[in-house]
């Protein structure tokens, strides 16, 4: 059973993930296109990706002024399959692309992912462990019928602050050891929850397919009905813990309920 945990650590506030938010929803807008079908609704096609490439098309680096170091992510062949590959040192970048998905339609998220060992000194409780073999971002877009009143004001004061932010985000993890199925404030703010999918080494080294009830996930983080998904990312970072770690990502689709 999924369990909710509230999290604020004690360290000093650098803001990263509010300041991302901002990007996610400004950032990817050249390319607005994916494939549809009456059941799946691929938002991450990088199997149709061309080999080589640094970037996907559609998609966009995430970067933070302030991490120098970045994740280096490429097109590659995994097998007979193309995937994308980030490789962090001590570092953090990812690559997000602006969507819009209504979860009333298509409520299901799937994707698949590998990563090379999980972050030893990563605790998803902690700013000092907030790194990630893998996670994928998705962020909500701003409805004022569906938020609270409190959630408002949270909102107005991030938009003040940071500019263009999202309502609010779910991160889907890949963490070292809380139990899978927890959902936790992220460190740095209550805009952003994460939800444990992998835990531990058991899954290291081999492709696991992912799948997720995005709407009901929303619903249990922040008790209220989802507005639009508006944008999505993955991102594989180190630069707390100073560790070495290589993920790969494969598509990413919603689907409609069965």
């Amino acid at each position: 059973m999924d369990q909710y945990v509230s999290s604020r650590a004690t360290h000093r506030p650098r803001f990263r993930i509010a300041l991302a938010l901002g990007l996610l929803v400004s950032v990817a807008a050249a390319s607005l296109a994916w494939a549809e079908s009456d059941a799946v609704l691929t938002i991450a096609a990088f199997s149709s990706a061309p080999e080589g490439a640094a970037t996907p098309p559609g998609w966009a680096p995430l970067t933070f002024k302030k991490i120098p170091t970045r994740t280096e992510y490429a097109v590659v062949k995994d097998g007979e399959v193309t995937v994308v590959r980030a490789e962090s040192r001590a570092g953090a970048s990812g690559l997000t692309r602006r969507v819009s998905v209504d979860l009333r339609e298509y409520p299901l998220i799937e994707w698949r992912w590998k990563v090379s060992n999980v972050i030893a000194k990563g605790d998803v409780r902690t700013r000092a462990g907030d790194d990630y073999a893998a996670r994928i971002y998705m962020t909500f877009a701003y409805d004022p019928d569906t938020v609270s009143f409190s959630r408002k004001l949270k909102y107005k004061a991030g938009r003040l602050l940071f500019g263009d932010v999202p309502i609010g985000a779910i991160t889907y993890i890949w963490e070292r050891a809380v139990p899978e199925g927890t959902i936790v404030d992220n460190a740095y703010t209550d805009v952003v929850k994460m939800i444990v999918v992998e835990s531990g080494k058991g899954h290291v080294g081999r492709w696991m397919t992912e799948e997720r009830n995005l709407d009901d996930d929303y619903r249990k983080a922040f008790g209220e009905d989802p507005p639009l998904v508006n944008g999505v990312a993955i991102m594989t970072d180190t630069d707390n813990t100073g560790e070495t770690v290589t993920a790969y990502y494969g598509d990413i689709v919603f689907k409609k309920a069965r």
